[in-house]
């Protein structure tokens, strides 16, 4: 159950909610966010909610019985929008485009690659400084140092980062320099983690686990709405499968049914969903006409000396053609719509 509280509630009213809530058998948990106060009630008796609904101080009243209720479209029917402030928005109807190298490798890659966004009118840079490795010798960022490089040129020119964070540790230094927060697949189930974003203001993208089930990754981002922060995108970047054709099965399903589950964008990472560089465009395209709210998609000038996951990236050339017919499908699907 689900109860939006009026946010000038008394203390009182809110008081005699919860009591009646424990009456009826009912645990509750207290959500409040920037947007709205909740009281999530967990109970198995059922009961007329009208005899909660009535009480002062509610706002609305929903019985969920999904275990992730906050992100079940159940109860928000209204897709969310997330806001990154300057006109960029993603989800409800406004497609974003994230592009950006694997690794922030140096200055002069970030400034090539702001350059490169600028001339495609993209506002989102996707670049990793922490980077979680299979193998221990293999590249893994450059930290802070590297982020603060890659604030400064993306501040400069009007661009939002959204890059990974990969412990708790790291948020508070991070925070300023970044405006999307991206829980990667290896992370999915790090409560504590999640735990911990739920606690910030900034929105958090979070990818499906290698092996994870669509109510895992729902339940992943319950743990962050239910810390207070509803600013939470779903990533499909593919998952683990007996298939070895390609780096991994991007689940064109998911992004259907995660729309029917859930209020909240889902985002298309068609370059780890398969990981072959020529395939990213089609499944990429397939992925915009399931319903996904935005791609992040991996670019580089020269793909072949990037430091990282160059097999299934981009280059700018590449890149400027694989734009264009994004926006062009983009805007197919809205005239399918229509009909």
């Amino acid at each position: 159950m689900i109860i939006k509280l009026d946010k000038n509630i008394k203390k009182e009213a809110k008081n005699l909610i919860l009591q009646k809530l424990q009456d009826v058998g009912y645990k509750s948990n207290i959500v409040t966010t920037k947007y709205d106060n909740y009281i999530i009630g967990v109970g198995s008796k059922q009961f007329d909610i009208r005899s909660i609904g009535s009480l002062e101080g509610i706002k609305d009243i929903h019985r969920v019985t999904a275990a992730a209720k906050l992100v079940s479209k159940k109860w928000k029917t209204q897709d969310t929008i997330i806001d990154l402030g300057d006109s960029v928005k993603i989800g409800g109807g406004n497609f974003q485009i994230m592009a950006g190298p694997c690794s922030i490798e140096s200055e002069d890659q970030i400034e090539k690659t702001v350059q490169h966004l600028l001339e495609n009118n993209i506002k989102i840079m996707r670049g990793g400084v922490y980077k979680p490795r299979s193998s221990p010798y293999a590249f893994r960022g450059l930290g802070i140092e590297g982020l603060k490089l890659f604030y400064k040129h993306c501040h400069a020119n009007g661009i939002k980062i959204i890059t990974e964070v990969m412990m708790t540790s790291q948020i508070e230094s991070m925070y300023e320099y970044i405006d999307i927060f991206q829980v990667g697949a290896r992370n999915s189930q790090n409560f504590n983690l999640l735990d911990a974003l739920g606690k910030q203001d900034k929105p958090i993208m979070l990818k499906r686990g290698l092996s994870g089930t669509l109510d895992e990754l729902l339940a992943s981002a319950e743990y962050i709405f239910s810390n207070g922060n509803e600013d939470i995108m779903l990533c499909e970047r593919g998952i683990r499968t007996y298939e070895n054709s390609y780096r991994n099965t991007f689940d064109i399903n998911s992004i259907p049914v995660l729309k029917k589950k859930s209020h909240l964008p889902v985002i298309i990472d068609a370059s780890h969903g398969v990981g072959i560089r020529e395939f990213v465009e089609p499944i990429s395209l397939a992925g915009i006409i399931a319903g996904g709210d935005a791609v992040i998609t991996e670019v580089h000038e020269i793909p072949q000396i990037a430091f990282s996951d160059g097999a299934q990236t981009l280059s700018h050339l590449e890149a400027n053609k694989y734009y264009q017919n994004v926006r062009n499908t983009v805007a197919f699907r809205e005239k399918l719509i229509q009909f």
